[in-house]
Formats: C-alpha cells, structure tokens, sequence
C-alpha cells in the first residue's frame, strides 16, 4: 500500500479529466471530525494577482478523485460541479 505525505499531495497539479484543465495543486485538506476521513481537497484559485488578500478557492470533494499518480490528481468533474465547488472563506477571513 502507497502512502503519502501532505507534503508531497500538495506538490502535485490537479487534473481534470471531462476538460483536460489544470486546476492547480492542494493548498489544504477537509476532514470530517467524526471519522477522521477526508472529504476535501482546497485549492485555490487561479485568478492571477489579488491585490487585496482575496482567498477564493475550490472544494473538491475526495468521490471526485479518480486516481492520485506519482505527480498529478486526476479528478473528474463538469462544469456544473467545478462552479459548485467555489467556496469562500470561513468567518475572519481565514480557511482554518
């Protein structure tokens, strides 16, 4: 059984496979207290310079990963579900 890091899941690029587009690599991880599984990938997104701390980012839900390889996560979702997946940042405007 492969094991990972955080260090080296967040040095890898997300792929999504119903485009083909790079969605960026994983900046942080969602995990349900519960169980302690994870549940989602945060990664942020890719809208270029931000001039005033502007943290908008995706929620890739872990169903949504089809295969994690030596250097990419490759995801499927379409475009309805990658618009879904924005999210905004918890309360004092910090993720965690």
């Amino acid at each position: 059984m492969r094991q990972l890091t955080t260090h080296d899941l967040f040095s890898m690029e997300i792929i999504n496979l119903c485009d083909g587009g790079k969605l960026g690599c994983p900046t942080g991880l969602e995990i349900c207290c519960e169980d302690g599984r994870i549940t989602s990938l945060l990664v942020p997104e890719s809208t270029g310079f931000s001039l005033f701390g502007k943290n908008d980012c995706f929620l890739i839900p872990w169903c949504k990963i089809e295969c994690i390889g030596e250097d990419t996560i490759l995801v499927k979702l379409t475009a309805a579900e990658l618009d879904g997946c924005a999210c905004k940042p918890r309360k004092g405007g910090k993720f965690f």
